[in-house]
């Protein structure tokens, strides 16, 4: 469990099924990052255990889920993927939609940034977003990202915006 000022960031457990079902199921979910099929309970742990917790034991981090304190209340995701159509990981980020426009998701991201740089020591991240995304294309930018182009993270699927940044300096 790790934490910034207002956010406690921790993996992913069984005990998030509710959470989780109801972030993949929300409006910019479901608009921008795509639907996932999952509709009840069970689907949504089966996220957590082959998705989530799998990407932790293969590659070291992932995607965390972001809790607002005090009370630890899971508001969203976000952490790293490795994705096999990039070359680099890349930063995620998701938040249920009453804690947009709050300064969640970048303290979230900031956090993640520090820790690809310091602890797991990562060099370059990657950032991608739908074409219309441009509340998350903003925060990419503010958080140093520059736009680089665009890429198709599967042949038939639709081209997103792609974001790079450098963790060297």
């Amino acid at each position: 469990m790790q934490q910034s000022e207002r956010l406690v960031l921790r993996e992913a457990h069984r005990a998030d099924a509710d959470f989780i079902l109801a972030l993949v199921n929300s409006e910019g979910w479901l608009r921008f990052i795509g639907d996932r099929g999952i509709r009840t309970l069970d689907q949504a742990i089966d996220y957590i255990e082959n998705q989530l917790q799998s990407h932790y034991q293969a590659h070291g981090y992932g995607l965390y889920v972001v809790c607002i304190k005090p009370d630890h209340a899971p508001i969203g995701l976000c952490g790293l993927l490795n994705r096999d159509a990039l070359p680099f990981p890349d930063l995620g980020f998701a938040l249920l939609p009453q804690y947009h426009r709050q300064g969640f998701a970048l303290e979230a991201c900031e956090h993640v940034l520090n820790r690809a740089k310091t602890e797991w020591r990562l060099n370059t991240l990657l950032g991608i977003t739908a074409p219309d995304n441009s509340a998350s294309a903003a925060l990419l930018t503010r958080l140093g990202f520059a736009e680089t182009g665009t890429i198709r993270l599967e042949p038939a699927s639709e081209a997103v915006r792609r974001f790079e940044r450098s963790l060297l300096s």
